[in-house]
């Protein structure tokens, strides 16, 4: 089921690898203190034609928190130097599977670009399925980029303080499960353990198969339904940062559900303020 305005397969970018207006991003992240450096990696090999896209440096440095979302000049001017712009099928991947390529796919959709997929299964199936590789960085011509900014695509978090406590929405949490109950610590330091209050847990790694891609519109259903939550509700999408919340986006948005927005600050803003409620066990 490809569908270029959510995800594709690696067939599909084969057969269109030299579409003239097809623009390929690796957008792969990796978590602090994993020593890997996703820029090398994408020196070293990558889908021909590909740019890199930089989630640390592509986003609102001024903010204290990790890789929120860029200003709106900021994104047009850093994707036009990529000569990523109007008119262009965007196609993201990341050298994990599906991990931190969703985030990319999501800030596009905020800025009211709505033509780009995540690819399935990524770098990995890619290689493995022996299909070519490069080295060279692509030829760069400018292109302009209109953007229109998708607000309600995004909540900061006084808006999902408020969310927790009306019950107006679901908040659903990508984190893994000990993570979510408070089992065990966090990854970065000085954060409390626990969920947002009323918050619900879907594992970003419950939506994919064991090859890395992405389960069935009717798994997805399953899942969310077993995780308890409402789908007659809007919901927003949290993790730890917002690099994996992107992931559930993803998946609802594959579901037909439209009425999703995403957490940006996540449990590494949630987690630091010590006014803000918690709670630990499982929802």
């Amino acid at each position: 089921m490809d569908d270029p305005k959510t995800l594709v397969s690696t067939e599909w970018l084969a057969a269109h690898l030299k579409d003239p207006d097809l623009r390929i991003l690796d957008a792969s992240w990796f978590m602090p203190g994993s020593d890997r450096d996703p820029k090398a990696e994408f020196d070293a090999a990558h889908i021909p034609g590909a740019r890199f896209f930089d989630i640390d440096e592509i986003s609102d440095l001024r903010s204290d928190l990790p890789h929120m979302a860029p200003p709106v000049e900021k994104f047009m001017s850093r994707l036009r130097a990529m000569g990523v712009g109007d008119g262009h099928q965007v196609v993201v991947y990341d050298s994990t599977g599906i991990f931190s390529a969703p985030r990319v796919w999501w800030l596009f959709r905020l800025m009211g670009q709505f033509d780009v997929a995540v690819l399935d299964g990524g770098f990995p199936k890619w290689q493995a399925e022996g299909r070519p590789v490069e080295d060279m960085p692509p030829v760069i011509r400018d292109r302009h980029m209109t953007v229109r900014r998708q607000n309600q695509m995004v909540k900061d978090v006084t808006q999902v303080s408020s969310a927790a406590k009306l019950g107006d929405y679901v908040i659903v949490d990508a984190r893994a499960a000990d993570r979510f109950s408070g089992a065990t610590p966090e990854p970065r330091p000085g954060l409390r353990s626990g969920h947002i209050p009323g918050a619900r847990n879907v594992p970003f790694g419950t939506l994919l198969t064991a090859e890395g891609t992405m389960k069935s519109p009717e798994e997805i259903r399953a899942i969310f339904d077993t995780a308890g939550v409402d789908m007659t509700k809007p919901v927003i999408t949290s993790c730890g940062s917002g690099i994996t919340a992107a992931v559930l986006s993803l998946a609802l948005e594959r579901i037909g559900k439209a009425d999703h927005a995403l957490y940006d600050g996540s449990w590494t803003e949630w987690g630091a303020f010590p006014t803000l409620p918690i709670a630990t066990g499982d929802a």
